[in-house]
């Protein structure tokens, strides 16, 4: 819920400003006085507000059947919906804040003009949208502003997480349903790695690789509790897989932080690229997960930024020599600790 506030706040703040140049443009110059540029903007805030939570059923799974349409007719419907329920709730709004019923001379007149403007402002912000969904928010921006057009060094936190025996999944499914497996599972931890400050930098295969930029308020932590979050997901859609798929995705990740270069690679497609020992290395404790059977390792780079934490424990595993790397890394798995009453509980039942 908290990474909804902002963009609700954001959206609302241009429903006022929108609102009230809406007044100057189009309203009477008689009518052009505080308490209707303030009616106005409270109304713009209004409609901003309710059509961006309307927005939002077309970002869960309750509307996964839109998304097996073609785009153009995913934004178009998406943008119907959106002009005749804002439209709708401008009509209530009018009779509400301007203390007046509606005439048939609104409704001929302004009603339609408002849901093409709200079509067209749906269809615009809705492309918008889909371009950030497609190459990233932050990516966009950086992309924008030109910051990765010479090769960059940043510290960045890295997480490589793939699903576990993908091989013999997709020999026993076929190719078709295992796609179907990994798209119904990146999109389930999707939700837990932006919740948790990640941003996705690439899917390949079976694997995602999720990174966070190092600064005051993104700590070790954060990725870890994101590991876990994706483990409760899972675990939580257990059972809804198992009807599916006939089977509960198992996954594992490796986390390691250190400095690696972005920038951007190619013409014709251009793609933010990441390059550096980091990549190697977390690439490298990933594939340490199956020869050591563990869900998640993390390298002593990591632990270094993660404070000490009640809840979780931390088993060292020594050092470990990776393929293709001279120098050794100091790798560690991470559990979490049972919680209190959890282990009243196993006592009591001893």
């Amino acid at each position: 819920m908290r990474r909804n506030v902002v963009p609700l706040l954001g959206a609302a703040v241009v429903g006022i400003l929108f609102g009230m140049i809406y007044r100057y443009f189009l309203d009477e110059p008689t009518e052009a006085t505080v308490a209707n540029y303030l009616r106005s903007g409270v109304l713009g805030a209004a409609v901003a507000a309710f059509g961006w939570a309307a927005s939002l059923y077309f970002n869960v799974r309750a509307s996964r059947w839109l998304r097996t349409w073609p785009l153009l007719a995913e934004i178009a419907l998406r943008a119907v919906a959106l002009a005749l329920a804002i439209g709708l709730v401008i009509a209530g709004l009018e009779a509400v804040i301007y203390d007046r019923p509606l005439t048939v001379a609104w409704l001929l007149d302004d009603f339609p003009r408002i849901v093409v403007l709200s079509f067209v402002l749906s269809v615009f912000f809705g492309a918008f949208y889909e371009l950030i969904r497609l190459i990233g928010g932050r990516v966009l921006l950086n992309v924008i502003l030109g910051r990765y057009r010479h090769p960059t060094r940043e510290e960045r936190v890295l997480m490589f997480l793939d699903l576990a025996g993908s091989t013999s999944i997709a020999e026993a499914l076929g190719e078709v349903r295992m796609q179907e497996l990994l798209t119904r599972f990146f999109f389930d931890i999707d939700g837990p790695i932006a919740a948790h400050g990640g941003e996705v930098h690439a899917y390949v295969g079976d694997e995602v690789i999720v990174t966070w930029p190092v600064m005051a308020k993104v700590s070790g932590r954060e990725c870890l509790d994101c590991y876990f979050a994706v483990q409760d997901r899972v675990e939580a859609s257990a059972d809804s897989y198992q009807r599916e798929f006939g089977l509960v995705p198992r996954f594992r990740a490796a986390l390691h932080s250190g400095a690696v270069v972005i920038s951007e690679c190619g013409d014709s497609h251009r793609q933010i690229a990441y390059f550096g020992d980091t990549m190697n290395v977390t690439a490298r404790l990933q594939e340490q997960c199956k020869t050591l059977g563990r869900g998640l390792l993390v390298s002593a780079d990591l632990l270094k930024r993660v404070g000490p934490s009640p809840d979780l424990r931390f088993v060292q595993l020594g050092q470990a020599a990776l393929r293709g790397r001279a120098a050794t890394v100091e790798i560690f798995t991470v559990e979490r600790r049972p919680k209190t009453h959890e282990i009243a509980i196993g006592a009591r039942g001893v």
